[in-house]
Parts: structure tokens; sequence; C-alpha cells
């Protein structure tokens, strides 16, 4: 489980990365900006809920072994 979290994180990085270079700095609220603005934030919120489950997965493991 944890690893295909590791897996998943690396694939929204990814998408964030590819999203940054379709934006363009002159107008960034326009056009195909805004879908990779919105991409990026979707990609963030990915890599932020396989970092939590992750976390959540340690201490379950801990809280298990006591």
């Amino acid at each position: 489980m944890i690893k295909s979290t590791y897996v998943i994180s690396i694939i929204a990085l990814l998408i964030v990365i590819y999203n940054c270079t379709i934006i363009d700095w002159g107008s960034p609220f326009s056009g195909d900006s805004i879908v990779a603005l919105i991409a990026i934030m979707c990609g963030l919120c990915c890599i932020l809920v396989m970092s939590i489950l992750r976390t959540s997965k340690k201490i379950q493991k801990i809280s298990n072994k006591n």
C-alpha cells in the first residue's frame, strides 16, 4: 500500500512539472493556462493526500504493534 502511494505521488509530481511548462506566464489566467493551473492544484492536492495516507498507515502500523 505504501509503495503505491509513492508511485501515485511521483505521477502527480510529473503532472505538476508538465503543467508548469504549459502555463503562459504572461497571462496565466486565460486559455490553456487556467487548465494547467487547475491541474497543478489537483496534482499538489494528490501529493498532500498521499502523504497523509502514508503517515496514517505508519501510525496504524505502530499502534497495531503495541
